[in-house]
């Protein structure tokens, strides 16, 4: 921990270009270092006299397996760029005070850390849930005060609120226990506090993500203690536009949709899987086959419908085809990749059916969005539905002769910078600190 003094002066000089560079690539370095100037003037004025550090946590890209993690599949998933930066000092008290740029400030106390009705879907009740967490694991926690800014936009599909859990987890873990709190547990702390806590049935994917970081194949067949293996892409890959120096850009395009009222449709994607899986004698889509959904269809049918077999079959194929672009992209295929990405889009649409809300059937802007990158971009890109779908934002690879284009067309329908562009953050550097007292002019 150091002063606020001896952070901006580090700044000025230069010192975090690097570590900007590394998690938020190297063309936002200016506007990290505005950020972090903004966090420091925040704890300057409403946390006077406290020694700080900070944390960043990273919003998260699905890159394949959609909709597999709840059954027990396989996902590829990737940190971003976009994060959540707190600047954080150690309270005297239990209470947990965060200031967060265009959100009303949060103050809990965590004395007492069970779920309370009348924080449901509120950011106190992610603070709650994530203390209660780490108390229920024997682990210590405490008060802190906290000024936060996160570039992850709202619901743009980029798991800003599993960005926000994982960032209080960290701040719990260097205050109060050494920073000595796993990824994997502080992911499982974040998906029960967004459980239990929050009230939203999510998976565990989004958690996972942005606690590891990095690009992750992960094998949910062990939901509580899920395999994690790093793919490391065969490509050129370094500061640039491209991904992964292939010629193209990853980006999500925010289409604007509303995700209020949604619930009902995303928990009814693994609430019918599992009443079909039943039907076959298992708990889960994992483990079943195509041989098995066809001698029980007419159970299945009649028991949970037709939508359900049809998913099952994405189940099926998108989480083989998971596997397949870990492969392809750590043998540096990108049009082996791109294929499985185009198909991984159509199964979303055609067998998951999570385009759009079936309750609100004239707001379809996910099938908007991919018919005009479809139309606009022909062979040089592809895109697909991203996360949950039903609404929120597609994902696209554009090739680099196309962006300027494509932007300016899908801004015209979706909105000034509706054009995500993002690249992919490895693990290192969850803590922004300074460096040993001996090594800096402040000598903080």
């Amino acid at each position: 921990m150091h002063s606020v003094a001896a952070y901006r002066e580090y700044l000025e000089q230069g010192g975090f270009d690097a570590v900007f560079a590394q998690i938020h690539s190297g063309s936002r370095i200016e506007e990290s270092r505005h950020r972090m100037g903004g966090l420091l003037q925040c704890m300057s004025e409403k946390f006077s006299g406290q020694e700080i550090c900070f944390a960043s946590a990273p919003g998260r890209t699905e890159l394949g397996g959609n909709h597999t993690d709840h059954n027990h599949g396989h996902v590829l998933a990737a940190a971003v760029n976009l994060d959540c930066l707190a600047a954080f000092s150690k309270a005297d008290s239990n209470v947990v005070t965060i200031i967060s740029e265009g959100y009303d400030p949060i103050r809990v106390d965590i004395s007492e850390t069970g779920p309370r009705a009348e924080e449901n879907e509120s950011s106190a009740a992610i603070v709650r849930g994530v203390a209660d967490g780490f108390r229920k694991r024997g682990l210590k926690v405490g008060g802190f005060n906290a000024c936060v800014h996160s570039t992850i936009p709202s619901g743009a599909g980029l798991s800003s609120s599993a960005a926000f859990e994982v960032l209080v987890g960290r701040i719990f873990s260097y205050l109060y226990n050494g920073k000595s709190i796993g990824p994997l547990e502080i992911a499982s702390i974040a998906k029960q506090a967004e459980n239990i806590h929050f009230g939203k049935p999510c998976g565990f994917m989004d958690q996972m993500t942005c606690s590891f970081e990095g690009i992750l194949s992960i094998d949910f067949n062990d939901p509580a203690n899920p395999g994690v293996t790093r793919v490391e892409p065969g490509f050129n890959s370094g500061e640039g536009h491209g991904f992964y120096g292939t010629g193209y850009r990853l980006c999500v395009i925010d289409t604007g949709g509303s995700h209020a009222d949604l619930t009902p449709d995303y928990a009814a994607i693994p609430a019918e899987m599992f009443q079909a899986a039943k039907e076959c004698g298992l708990d889960q889509a994992r483990g079943l086959n195509l041989d098995m959904i066809l001698e029980n269809m007419d159970s299945i049918r009649n028991k949970a419908g037709d939508r359900a077999v049809l998913r099952l079959f994405h189940f099926i194929d998108e989480d083989r085809r998971a596997l397949q672009q870990a492969k392809a992209l750590h043998d540096g295929n990108m049009d082996e990749f791109l294929r499985l990405v185009t198909s991984s889009g159509r199964s979303s649409s055609d067998l998951l059916q999570n385009g759009y809300s079936p309750s609100a059937p004239k707001n379809q802007p996910i099938p908007l969005a991919l018919t005009l990158t479809e139309h606009i971009l022909g062979s040089n890109g592809v895109g697909r539905v991203h996360g949950g779908g039903f609404a929120g934002t597609i994902q696209t690879y554009i090739h680099d002769s196309d962006f300027d284009r494509y932007c300016h067309a899908m801004e015209k329908v979706f909105g000034a910078d509706s054009v995500i562009e993002l690249s992919i953050r490895q693990p290192g550097n969850e803590f922004l600190a300074l460096p040993e007292p001996q090594q800096t002019k402040a000598g903080a």
